[in-house]
């Protein structure tokens, strides 16, 4: 699977950071990095019936969104291959990136997953692990 080479590659973390670690996880979805930011355990999204997508996370810690600040070849990263994201959305390092910080970020109180919607989550998991 390939990327826009045009578009700025992301990554989210709750850590202060100059520069990532070979296996750490980067995408081009600007918005997924954030959400990533607070170190959620689960993270939900889905396009609506006006094809708005939406992401809904448990990430409670504010964090920050760094852009890749150097090219990403295609020998620099690989398909993250345990990713529960759309295709294409995850990738790891296979080298270490320097990172600039884009924004410090806060969890945002309309996309955390209410406690309702995490057990709806974890029991389709189930019925569909059957």
């Amino acid at each position: 699977m390939d990327w826009d080479d045009s578009k700025t590659w992301y990554h989210g973390s709750p850590l202060v950071l100059t520069c990532l670690r070979p296996g750490s996880t980067i995408t081009q979805d600007r918005e997924l990095a954030r959400v990533f930011s607070h170190k959620p355990a689960l993270v939900s999204q889905w396009t609506d019936a006006q094809q708005r997508r939406h992401i809904k996370h448990t990430g409670t810690q504010p964090g920050y969104l760094y852009r890749v600040a150097e090219r990403v070849a295609p020998e620099d990263v690989y398909l993250h291959p345990r990713t529960a994201m759309e295709p294409g959305q995850e990738w790891l390092t296979r080298r270490a990136l320097r990172v600039e910080l884009v924004e410090r970020t806060q969890p945002r109180a309309q996309e955390l997953l209410s406690a309702a919607e995490i057990a709806a989550l974890r029991q389709r998991a189930r019925t569909s692990a059957e």
